[in-house]
């Protein structure tokens, strides 16, 4: 009778899957902050209630670093943390950035990031490094040129 237990188990199995998914069908509606390839970006309140903090900026950061692995996004509490990225011309160091948005207004000061480096030493081993000032600002500046366009493209369109 294995055949006729292997049916019922299968009947089991497709009727679970099915409440799970008319469980989840309610939540077909909330929107992915985080799915690239999204059309439009809805307008800065819309985007407050939705996920709590600038959506052009949330956008253009995940746009700006997308070269890099993500470790972690939570666009509710508006924080992008990358994971260690080497560049293949420089196997011996390596960068990592934290992006925090801290305002549901596109404003210059809205954001901040901080960028990590280590360089590999004599033994392989990774050891934290001083990187060029510079770079925070740069990054910063990438997003909100990226957030600006989005932001025009949006009302134009």
């Amino acid at each position: 009778m294995p055949f006729v237990r292997g049916k019922r188990m299968r009947g089991l199995v497709l009727a679970a899957l099915g409440v799970g998914v008319l469980g989840l069908g309610a939540c077909g509606s909330i929107p992915n902050p985080i799915a690239r390839g999204s059309a439009k970006v809805k307008t800065a309140p819309d985007n407050a209630a939705a996920i709590g903090v600038n959506g052009y900026l949330w956008r253009a950061a995940l746009d700006t670093l997308s070269f890099m692995p993500l470790a972690s996004a939570d666009p509710y509490g508006g924080i992008i943390i990358t994971d260690w990225y080497t560049n293949p011309e420089k196997p011996d160091e390596r960068f990592k950035c934290t992006v925090y948005i801290l305002d549901s207004r596109l404003r210059a000061d809205g954001l901040n990031v901080a960028v990590f480096k280590q360089n590999r030493d004599a033994t392989g081993n990774w050891i934290d490094a001083p990187h060029a000032g510079q770079t925070e600002t740069d990054i910063e500046n990438s997003i909100l040129t990226r957030a600006r366009q989005l932001r025009l493209s949006n009302i134009k369109g």
